[in-house]
C-alpha cells in the first residue's frame, strides 16, 4: 500500500528541486513575476534562494524516504 503522504512529500521534492535549478539558471529580472526575488531592474541571480528551495527539497525527498520504510509492515507480520 503507497502512502500518500509518501507521494506528496516526493512530487513537492521534486517540485522544490526545479524552482532551485530556476533560482541557480535565471537572474532576478527573468524569473515568473509570482516568483519571491523576481525585480525587473535587476540582472543578478539569487542565489541564496536557490540554495534554499535545494535544501527544502532534501528535506522533502528525505521525509518521503523515511515515510516509506518498510519498518511497519515487518511489524504487522
Amino acid at each position: 500500500m503507497t502512502k500518500p503522504l509518501v507521494i506528496i512529500s516526493a512530487i513537492l521534492g521534486i517540485l522544490l528541486l526545479l524552482i532551485s535549478i530556476i533560482y541557480f539558471t535565471k537572474p532576478a529580472n527573468t524569473l515568473p513575476s509570482f516568483f519571491p526575488g523576481f525585480d525587473p531592474k535587476l540582472s543578478n541571480h539569487h542565489i541564496k534562494h536557490g540554495i534554499g528551495a535545494f535544501l527544502l527539497s532534501l528535506g522533502a525527498f528525505s521525509f518521503a524516504w523515511f515515510q516509506s520504510s518498510n519498518k511497519l509492515q515487518k511489524e504487522k507480520k
